[in-house]
Parts: structure tokens; C-alpha cells; sequence
């Protein structure tokens, strides 16, 4: 299947999906999400593919993707709809979590903050490099999702994960390892937040991030690149902390890529060994 091919939707049915489109494997087609997100400073064929790989995994967390839908309500911070005010983070008094759950933190603040709290880290567990092994995957999801949720995802997730035609697409083995002498790189790091909706039983979080997808090593022919997203988290208050009951995703806002050089895959390897991820956010 082609990257401009919309994929069917036999694998997760339901009704008023957006199709997900799947790339067709190492460096096959054109970048799906438009040839002015990366710049033309190294002609790397195979990271145009990677930036849809990264979106596809990103996607398939979710296993819904309303792509490039609108949203309705007030933006977060005041303003008016054409121009709204950044809400940026500032002390509130407020704790951080104390409570994890699957390595994830939990028991978030009933608020807005709390909402965006929640969102920016189930973004950075949902797309982590532990969703590719199933034991922490089915960890992630159950604590991530709402529990009607996270038993509808599982199987669904479970076998995109372990499907080998994917995984070899992106670069791993067919078990979902990573080759001999590379290090599998899938992290996102969160930019910002805003609360598009808020009541006291649900919210609607905007998430903006960049994201690092890619194999780290001097023979790899899918290297980390970075690519930037925005995703819509559809939070419910359940048993006392947010749970995310659904979420679409859409491109950008992306910046302009300075003229720096790329680093060796050795320095990015490293990179990737000595600084953790970030474990809460905001």
C-alpha cells in the first residue's frame, strides 16, 4: 500500500473514523504529510518515510485518527477565537503527583491544569519506545485509557504491534527488536498545551510536540529524525484521576529547521542512553 493510499478500515471498524494512511515500507512514496515539513539540507529519502512512520505509530496508539478535524469551544487563556493568549505554565500552588501508575504518573489535579497535566504525559508514554514491547504496552494502555477504552484498544494494539510488515517498515525485526550495533529511538517531547473544553467530568486538551522516531546507528537506513504534531486529547474523570477516552491528531505547527549538523549515530545513541525522558510534565 502506498502512502497516499487511505487504509482500510477492516482493522479497527467502528463508524465516523478517519482512515489512517500506512506507509508501504522503507522509503517507499512520497511524505504523506507534504514535502514543506522537512528541509532539503541532506536529500534523505528515507527520513521523508520515517516522518510518516512516525506518524502512523503515533496514530496507531490511538487506533482512531480523526486527522485535521475541527474543534469547537473557546480556546484556553482569554482572547478572542482568531487570536487566543498562550496560557504558559506559571507556579499555582498546586503539587505534582505523587502517584504512578505502570511507571506513569497519576492521580492528577480535578482542573484545567490537572487535565493538561495528564495529557502531556500519557503523549509522552503513548508514544515511548515501551509500546513496541507488549507486557509494558498493555501497562501503559490500562493505565492510560479509561477501563472501556483499554479493553477495546488492546487486541487492536497488540496485533499492529506485532505485525512484522510493519515493524521491519520502521526498521526493527520482525520480533521488534532493534538490529545488531542500533538503538531504537521513539520519544516525544512536549512544547505546549491548552484546554479547548473543560467541565467537571471531561476535557479537551490540545497538545503541540515534536517528536524523535528513528534507529540510532552507523548502518541504519532509517536514522532519528524529528518531526512536529499537534493531538486533541478527549480526557474523562474517572475513579478520581483523567483518563483519556479518545484523541485525533493533525500536523505542525512546524518550525523552520535551523542549518545545524546532523549528529553522528554514535553521539546520537549516546544521547539517547545518558538523558532520560521526562517522567511528568507541566
Amino acid at each position: 500500500m502506498s502512502p497516499d493510499d487511505e487504509r482500510n478500515d477492516g482493522l479497527f471498524g467502528g463508524s465516523g473514523e478517519t482512515r489512517t494512511r500506512l506507509p508501504e515500507g522503507e522509503g517507499g512514496g512520497d511524505d504523506v504529510y507534504g514535502g514543506a515539513r522537512r528541509s532539503a539540507r541532506s536529500g534523505r529519502t528515507s527520513s521523508r518515510s520515517l516522518v510518516t512512520v512516525v506518524g502512523v505509530v503515533v496514530l496507531l496508539i490511538a487506533a482512531i485518527a480523526f486527522a485535521n478535524r475541527g474543534e469547537d469551544g473557546s480556546p484556553a487563556g482569554g482572547g478572542d477565537a482568531k487570536t487566543p493568549d498562550a496560557a504558559a505554565t506559571a507556579p499555582s500552588g498546586e503539587k505534582p503527583v505523587s502517584g504512578k501508575t505502570a511507571g506513569i504518573p497519576s492521580g492528577f489535579a480535578h482542573d484545567e491544569q490537572g487535565a493538561q497535566s495528564a495529557a502531556a504525559n500519557y503523549a509522552v508514554a503513548l508514544g515511548s519506545a515501551e509500546m513496541f514491547n507488549k507486557d509494558q504496552r498493555h501497562g501503559i494502555v490500562t493505565a492510560v485509557y479509561t477501563p472501556d477504552e483499554a479493553a477495546k484498544r488492546q487486541e487492536e494494539l497488540d496485533k499492529v504491534y506485532s505485525g512484522e510488515k510493519f515493524l521491519t517498515s520502521i526498521g526493527l525485526n520482525p520480533d521488534g527488536s532493534a538490529p545488531k550495533d542500533t538503538k531504537f529511538v521513539s520519544r516525544i517531547i512536549p512544547v505546549g498545551t491548552q484546554v479547548k473544553k473543560f467541565s467537571a467530568d471531561s476535557a479537551s486538551v490540545e497538545i503541540w510536540y515534536s517528536s524523535l522516531f528513528g534507529l540510532a546507528g552507523e548502518e541504519t537506513k532509517n536514522p532519528v529524525s524529528e518531526s512536529w504534531f499537534t493531538n486533541t486529547y478527549e480526557l474523562r474523570w474517572v475513579d478520581g484521576d483523567w483518563k483519556v477516552a479518545d484523541f485525533r491528531q493533525k500536523d505542525g505547527p512546524v518550525p523552520v529547521g535551523r542549518d545545524q549538523r546532523a549528529s553522528t549515530a554514535d553521539d546520537m545513541a549516546k544521547a539517547v542512553e545518558q538523558f532520560g525522558g521526562f517522567t511528568y510534565a507541566r
